[in-house]
């Protein structure tokens, strides 16, 4: 939902979230570290991770705080994060996931 959001126009979602594409980074991150822990996943996902929190830094520093609090908000963008947020999540957990990664998400029982 917050990958899709930071392609829409700006609606309550992302103006709460200010930079929506980090905070997707930091929240698939740290999803993974939790997931997995070989010592090649833990650097990987970690390093993602770091990636994501220096740049938000980084992009606070600069003074950019995302969308300005006083602009109008698109209903029609928050509606479309989430469904096409949802989707995507729905599409890649029970199909993509295995079919790219090797790793299916959900096991077969």
């Amino acid at each position: 939902i917050a990958l899709a959001a930071a392609y829409l126009p700006a609606g309550r979602i992302k103006k709460a979230l200010k930079h929506p594409m980090l905070v997707a980074v930091k929240l698939w991150a740290l999803g993974h570290l939790i997931a997995n822990g070989e010592w090649n996943s833990v650097v990987l996902f970690t390093s993602f991770l770091a990636y994501a929190v220096i740049d938000r830094i980084a992009v606070k520093k600069r003074g950019d705080n995302g969308p300005d609090p006083d602009a109008p908000s698109s209903t029609l963008g928050d509606i479309g994060a989430l469904i096409i947020g949802i989707g995507a999540y729905l599409v890649f957990v029970f199909h993509l996931h295995e079919w790219l990664i090797g790793v299916p998400v959900v096991l077969k029982g």
